[in-house]
């Protein structure tokens, strides 16, 4: 049994027209009704994500509200108590009492966890994005899963024109910095910065930075809504809905494509080595390595 839960409409309503298993309506701060539901479903995996702006480089870096969902994701799984959880957050989790509280909660109900900040550009994505993952499986020790992951990722980061060919139109974009301190000109053979929530237009005043890949602004246009989902690794066809401002906002949020993909292989991966008496086998999957 597969099913999501997404409590922004907006956000569900692409689920479900894009995906093909159910995808509830709950509010997960409700953890009593949330338990009630999800102990009849009897889940061999839970993977969440909890609201990460109270932790995100680009927010005021403190723990408010949202942050007390971390929590309660954790409140759930220990109730729930599936094989297999993942927890994905920003870097800056880790070292919020929140995540420290969520720790210890679903240590106690007996997981072992692997902690790890991948950089998505060496997991498949063209695009430089630190997340952490907490992975957990019960009756594990910690930092099971390590050396799989190390051995997954690629050597190197992948590029825009890695992922592309050819099939843009621009050698270098701009992407809208939260200051004019940072960099906002990007060239297609370095991986794209984080994809935020916010798409906009090369201002007639940008005043340029020092680190930027061109000086020569005439050919330089931000990335189309389109594009930036490409660039999350959601396919061509995938079909977003809403206004732009909330496309563009789920688009920003999302955890890339495969990225989570990435971390999918490497669970069966480590279940496939458990499955074979302890030998890890090199060939897990019957698909190939995202490119």
């Amino acid at each position: 049994m597969v099913v999501g839960i997404e409590y922004w409409e907006d956000a569900r309503s692409v689920y479900e027209n894009n995906l093909h298993h159910e995808c509830l309506n709950l509010d997960l701060s409700d953890v009593e009704m949330a338990v009630s539901l999800l102990s009849k479903m009897n889940l061999d995996m839970v993977v969440g994500g909890p609201p990460c702006q109270d932790y995100s480089s680009a927010g005021k870096r403190t723990e408010g509200t949202r942050a007390n969902l971390t929590v309660s994701y954790g409140e759930i799984l220990r109730s729930v108590r599936p094989t297999w959880i993942v927890m994905e957050n920003v870097p800056l989790t880790r070292k919020s009492h929140s995540y420290s509280m969520y720790r210890q909660i679903v240590k106690e109900a007996g997981y072992g966890l692997t902690e790890v900040v991948l950089d998505a550009s060496f997991c498949g994505v063209p695009q430089s994005r630190k997340r952490l993952f907490s992975i957990g499986k019960l009756g594990e020790d910690d930092g099971f899963l390590s050396d799989i992951i190390d051995s997954e990722k690629s050597e190197n980061p992948m590029t825009v024109r890695d992922y592309f060919g050819d099939e843009l139109d621009v050698e270098h974009y701009y992407r809208h910095p939260r200051s004019y301190q940072r960099r906002g000109v990007y060239s297609v053979d370095e991986p794209s910065a984080t994809i935020r929530g916010v798409n906009r237009p090369l201002p007639s005043g940008y005043p340029g930075h020092h680190l930027d890949s061109t000086k020569n602004l005439s050919k330089v246009r931000p990335l189309t809504t389109k594009e930036r989902a490409m660039i999350q690794t959601f396919p061509e066809d995938f079909i977003f809905s809403g206004s732009k401002s909330a496309q563009e906002q789920m688009i920003g949020n999302a955890v890339p494509v495969n990225l989570g993909a990435f971390v999918g292989r490497c669970v069966m991966k480590y279940h496939q080595s458990v499955q074979t008496t302890g030998v890890v086998v090199d060939e897990v999957l019957s698909v190939a390595k995202t490119k």
